[in-house]
């Protein structure tokens, strides 16, 4: 088992991992990892370069025939050494996570359990069947379907999952046969650098896994390389339509990107409240909103508005925000102070945009800040009610914070379903209703990659896709969909006759000039 993190020197900068070693990469700049609700430098990592980048792809495709040449299996064997690792530390490395990113505890455990979840899928699935055998027109002839691995897949992942959605990516990507470059988040190199420990103790041959820590130049470099063959990417909308548009100029390369949401509950007149209530303070503010899948938006049918927001506004009045390794804590900090500039710009616009607010607690109060935390990224929850109709920027565009609207709407499941589709996102969202016939109408006409019913708006299973429609994502870079982009398909015939037979009636004589 590698050693933790915590037991190097503060002065002696963390390496990317390249072609099987520790590298301390061609540049000398370095930046640092914060814990979110100290201020606290949690460890120096060097910031890596292109040339960085280049031996790092270099040492991917190098390794990528012997690598592809094992069996799914044999593939499998080092990640169910990473697997045992990470059910073992769940504990010590849940709360890294927390320190690094600032999800209260029990969520950072859960990122780990998610992470090992992944990777047991992934290394479970290769003794699962491969391809379909397909029926032909022709008696004598098979058919059926084969997958070849891509070749170099690029993985750049975000920081709010930071142990979970490497594994979504790489673990699937690394049973296919494929080889990978990984670019974790700036804000969590913490947990990239346990990670890349990990793969280092599972013996995972050279080249086959390779880390370069840093900033987006490094994610550019892997995204624009002719030797990447897939790219996966969780993040922004912004920074993932960018990817998208960039592998989409390149002939042969594919991307599937993950990316956010404006995303909406509908609670109709037939739900039941206390569920309602309890799955909106949970989509809301759950990781401070910082999650993909959070709702910044409630659509409230007029019957039950009064009482939802009454009993709303009271839990976001209550709701405790404080030190994120404090197990009765619900909420802990925003990521980096550059987040709290635009969450609060939002809170700022809303204000602007006439909205009626209900809660602002974007300043604590001091005693509300824990002691030793004053120099945390914290900003408690905001709520207003806006009109459901009206274009606002507040309503529409994506916060990543805990910044909620309540909609009310006054006609059936169809007018509820047109306001939550109005806006460019279609990542997630859910339904609060007593009624089927309700559930169903939002189940076939919500524009989104995931839904819930009764449920709150986040959580995923690892064994489903994971991904949204219009400008949440082109892809779903997890689970049994990332197959489709790490994976080549070849639909295979074979004749077992003497004789050549074609389908649709096609002739298979051949005529010359003497007939």
């Amino acid at each position: 088992m590698a050693v933790a993190a915590t037991a190097r020197g503060m002065s002696d900068p963390y390496q990317h991992y390249i072609g099987g070693e520790w590298d301390d990469g061609d540049g000398t700049e370095t930046f640092e990892s914060t814990n979110p609700a100290t201020g606290e430098t949690l460890g120096t990592f060097r910031r890596g370069t292109p040339s960085d980048v280049d031996r790092a792809l270099a040492a991917a495709e190098a390794a990528e025939e012997e690598w592809a040449a094992r069996s799914h299996i044999d593939r499998a064997e080092y990640l169910w050494d990473i697997y045992h690792e990470l059910r073992d530390r769940t504990d010590e490395l849940g709360e890294v996570v927390t320190k690094e990113c600032g999800k209260e505890i029990s969520e950072g455990k859960a990122d780990v359990i998610e992470a090992y979840h992944m990777v047991e899928w992934a290394a479970g699935d290769a003794r699962h069947p491969k391809g379909d055998v397909v029926p032909s027109e022709i008696a004598s002839k098979d058919a059926y379907m084969r997958r070849k691995p891509r070749g170099v897949v690029g993985c750049i992942t975000p920081w709010n999952f930071p142990v979970a959605i490497p594994f979504w990516h790489m673990a699937v990507a690394l049973v296919e046969g494929n080889t990978v470059v990984w670019k974790p988040a700036e804000q969590t190199p913490w947990c990239g650098q346990i990670i890349a420990e990990m793969f280092e103790d599972a013996g995972i041959p050279e080249g086959v896994f390779n880390m370069v820590q840093g900033f987006g130049d490094a994610g550019a470099e892997i995204v624009e390389d002719e030797r990447v063959d897939t790219v996966l990417f969780t993040g922004s909308a912004e920074v993932g339509h960018e990817v998208a548009e960039k592998v989409a100029q390149q002939p042969g390369k594919l991307a599937a990107c993950e990316m956010g949401g404006k995303n909406g509950i509908v609670i109709t007149e037939e739900a039941d409240l206390d569920v309602a209530v309890h799955s909106a303070v949970m989509s809301s503010f759950k990781t401070t909103g910082q999650r993909c899948v959070s709702s910044e938006r409630l659509i409230v049918h007029e019957d039950v508005y009064d009482e939802f927001k009454e009993r709303f506004v009271e839990v976001a009045l209550e709701v405790a925000v404080g030190d994120p390794l404090d197990e009765d804590t619900f909420m802990g900090p925003l990521i980096e102070p550059g987040h709290v500039e635009k969450v609060t710009g939002y809170n700022e616009l809303a204000r602007e945009e006439d909205v009626n607010v209900l809660v602002d607690r974007t300043e604590l109060d001091d005693d509300e800040i824990p002691d030793g935390h004053e120099d945390g990224n914290w900003v408690g929850p905001f709520v207003y009610e806006a009109d459901a109709k009206a274009p606002l920027r507040c309503t529409h565009e994506e916060v990543f914070g805990p910044h909620v609207a309540l909609l009310e709407y006054s006609g059936g499941i169809e007018e509820a379903v047109e306001i939550h589709n109005d806006t460019n996102y279609g990542l997630a969202g859910a339904i609060i209703s007593e009624n089927y016939r309700q559930i169903n109408y939002y189940r076939d006409n919500a524009e989104v990659g995931l839904a819930y019913g009764n449920l709150p708006c986040i959580g995923a299973e690892v064994q489903l896709p994971f991904g949204g429609v219009k400008k949440s994502g082109n892809g779903y870079p997890s689970a049994r969909e990332v197959i489709e982009a790490v994976t080549e398909r070849t639909a295979w015939t074979l004749n077992n006759s003497k004789e050549i037979e074609m389908a649709q009636g096609l002739s298979a004589d051949i005529k010359t000039s003497d007939d």
